[in-house]
């Protein structure tokens, strides 16, 4: 978990003597900020008995206490099963989620580890990987035995938070809803509108203005090709990307950061960490390490090519109507985002263009 180079402000401060007091950590030596992630807080903090990860759950969409333990829940679990997971620390009444000043908080093992883009894995370990996420869908689907509240639809990065069981797993009614072009047609004239008002104009306007015609002219030609709802449904993580996945040499020490534990289809968790892990600067897909980490991913989830190939229809059709980066941007001055754009926006262009073989790395 590197550090940050940018200090926390001062009101971000945990409030360290009230959380340590609830557990036997020892007394606060040194906090820094750890790089922060798109949604939650989180610190390297160093007390007289060790090195922890403290995490502050600030993002109003996962901060529920009552889903912040689920989640301790399911990792204690996974850890049981062999899974790399980093479960949370008991406080000293047996609860994993402090609670102060009503913000949640949580303390975590510290692990050793640093960030692996695909670019930096070899084929064999691009099949590790896809047998790691494959064995997460597999173990979650035997140990998450509570009833499961209904499936948001997906929409923002990361995926929104759902939760489940698996009785209800291939019930149709959690099945989302693929995205409705006539919704994108208008935030695509909303976004170009508020383009052509962001003065002074600079590249970046120039990139999204070009994208966003680019797109509207994409969706236009395959409106016919919307995708019913989602296929089965299970525990996924939600979130299963580059910087959620710790590794120590060639190995994943920990999968962390289960904020968007819940219900989704599995195959579209599949499809869509690879399109992360995968893509080139440029805008395409490694197709060989694709093809490694999906035939790694079947075997161990138990699922069929078909799956996969329906799996990245509905991936596909989602970001060819997915303008989050640029929302984010133009709706709320947030530009944390920013430097995914160029090849987020490439990768959907060649996707289209290469839509077959694409499915066939997944499914073949």
């Amino acid at each position: 978990m590197p550090r940050s180079s940018v200090p926390t402000p001062p009101h971000h401060a945990p409030p360290l003597g009230a959380l340590l007091r609830q557990y036997t950590a020892g007394s606060a030596l040194a906090c820094e900020p750890v790089d922060q992630g798109l949604l939650n807080r989180g610190y390297r903090l160093s007390t007289t008995r060790g090195e922890y990860f403290l995490k502050h759950h600030f993002d109003p969409e996962t901060a529920d206490p009552a889903a912040i333990a689920r989640q301790h829940r399911a990792t204690r679990r996974l850890a049981d099963l062999g899974v790399p997971v980093a479960p949370p620390l008991p406080c000293r009444d047996g609860r994993t989620v402090a609670v102060i000043g009503g913000h949640a908080y949580a303390l975590h093992p510290w692990i050793d580890g640093r960030h692996r883009h695909g670019g930096q894995l070899t084929p064999a370990q691009c099949g590790r990987l896809g047998a790691l996420l494959g064995v997460v869908h597999a173990s979650l689907e035997q140990i998450m035995r509570v009833p499961r509240p209904p499936v948001r639809a997906v929409g923002a990065p990361p995926a929104r938070a759902r939760g489940g069981g698996p009785a209800a797993s291939r019930a149709t009614a959690h099945r989302p809803e693929s995205a409705d072009p006539a919704d994108t047609f208008a935030l695509i004239d909303d976004l170009l509108v508020r383009v052509r008002r962001h003065r002074p104009p600079d590249s970046f306007d120039e990139l999204a203005r070009h994208r966003l015609l680019e797109r509207r002219a994409l969706l236009e030609r395959h409106t016919g090709r919307r995708p019913p709802r989602g296929a089965s449904v299970g525990w996924v993580h939600g979130d299963f990307h580059p910087f959620n996945l710790l590794y120590r040499d060639s190995e994943p020490a920990a999968i962390v950061d289960w904020d968007r534990l819940g219900v989704q289809p599995r195959a579209e968790e599949a499809v869509r960490a690879a399109v992360i892990f995968f893509v080139r600067p440029v805008g395409t897909l490694d197709l060989a390490k694709v093809r490694a980490y999906a035939r790694a991913y079947r075997r161990a989830a138990g699922a069929t090519p078909s799956e996969l190939a329906a799996a990245v229809h509905r991936v596909w059709w989602e970001r060819l109507n997915d303008f989050w980066m640029l929302r984010w941007h133009y709706e709320r001055g947030d530009t944390r985002a920013d430097p995914q754009f160029p090849a987020a926006s490439a990768l959907v262009v060649w996707w289209t263009r290469e839509y077959d073989v694409v499915c066939e790395a997944f499914a073949g």
